[in-house]
């Protein structure tokens, strides 16, 4: 089978790790691979030398000259599939398969990893009618696309996957040496871009609660964004300069991982959540707020804790009842390994992205049902 990807991202986060985890993941297992990626974004750089990579990102959502040079390279290529992994890849490659024509055989796959609305304006309702199947990662993201208006049997679930090869080779890292934090003191730890939505302020007023029980503990907040300067101000406000870090962004996410006792995600939404499964995978007990696709993440009291989100002192409860008890924290964290390497590996997600390719390319197109059977 050959797939041809699309993210025209320029940063680095979960879905750009995504990505490259799928297209590896399709190469090793004999699948013929290319990627569309930004021309100066990390995706691009980060994928290996011997991939096929073609630099192409479009100005705008309807740029036509890169739709029209998508769809040249689909017209050579000839993939089975076309799989766009962001909303502006979907856009461009819808444009793309529509300039093709009958001189494509390729069927359109959609890769849906945020539980926000689909977008009401013509453009939007026309580049979703060009998909046949949207895999989504979550339970909670295909309800919403289902709710939206989409038909339930173009949309199914795949659940996003963690190479746990390289969590297992990642070395922890002393964070209390590198961050020149107090000997023995408890680390909460925070992965996400300092976005609104990642909710990292409800953290830092949780954290004011939390360092009145334990006062030892610090928080370290990994990620960079639009909210820097404002968190900063906030974290300085509340007296908390010596408590809470913002580290900036971290290329060793993983090892960093393993130097948290407690993961926290303040999230106000979140599609899947694979900051949570990083730290499920490195065996670290998660406190997540109840909020899109988490709860399918952690386990209530199996892996972690749930909160209510924007609540800073159900979310400080939960974290203190942790930090309070070490052999608490150490079966929740055995039993996220647990759950990690069944219901999250890379592997998985591979096995069933294929298996979804494989029920798209067989259906004729202009059929009743044109995507594979939805998964509740």
């Amino acid at each position: 089978m050959v797939s041809l990807h699309v993210d025209t991202a320029r940063t680095w986060r979960g879905g750009q790790n995504q990505v490259l985890l799928t297209v590896l993941g399709l190469r090793s297992r004999g699948h013929r691979t290319a990627l569309v990626a930004h021309p100066e974004g990390e995706l691009r750089r980060r994928a290996p030398a011997d991939t096929d990579l073609f630099p192409l990102a479009p100005r705008m959502e309807m740029d036509l000259r890169a739709a029209w040079q998508l769809s040249r390279l689909m017209r050579d290529l000839q993939p089975d599939i076309v799989h766009a992994h962001d909303a502006h890849g979907v856009a461009m490659a819808a444009l793309a398969v529509s300039l093709g024509g009958s001189a494509l055989r390729t069927r359109f796959v959609a890769a849906r990893r945020v539980d926000f609305h689909i977008g009401r304006n013509a453009f939007s309702r026309w580049k979703y009618r060009q998909v046949d199947c949207f895999i989504c990662a979550s339970g909670f993201i295909r309800s919403m696309l289902i709710n939206d208006g989409l038909p339930a049997d173009h949309i199914t679930v795949v659940y996003e996957g963690i190479d746990l090869a390289d969590v297992e080779a990642a070395p922890p890292l002393n964070v209390h040496k590198e961050f020149w934090l107090p000997h023995n003191a408890p680390v909460v730890g925070n992965v996400a871009a300092l976005v609104p939505h990642k909710g990292q302020r409800c953290l830092i007023d949780a954290a004011a609660l939390v360092v009145r029980k334990v006062p030892d503990a610090r928080f370290l907040i990994a990620g960079e964004g639009e909210l820097e300067d404002t968190l900063r101000r906030h974290i300085k406000h509340l007296n908390l300069d010596k408590h809470v870090i913002l580290t900036g962004f971290r290329s060793d996410v993983l090892s960093l991982h393993k130097g948290f006792d407690v993961f926290a995600m303040s999230s106000v939404s979140e599609g899947l959540g694979t900051s949570a499964l990083d730290a499920m995978a490195c065996g670290r007990p998660v406190v997540a707020t109840h909020v899109g696709g988490l709860p399918e993440v952690v386990d209530h009291r199996e892996t972690g804790l749930l909160v209510s989100a924007r609540d800073p002192v159900s979310l400080a409860d939960a974290i203190i009842e942790l930090l309070q008890n070490r052999a608490l924290r150490e079966h929740y964290g055995n039993t996220a390994i647990q759950r990690a390497a069944r219901r999250f590996s890379a592997d998985r997600m591979v096995d069933e992205t294929v298996e979804v390719y494989r029920r798209v390319a067989h259906t004729p197109r202009g059929a009743d049902s044109a995507g594979p059977p939805g998964v509740g």
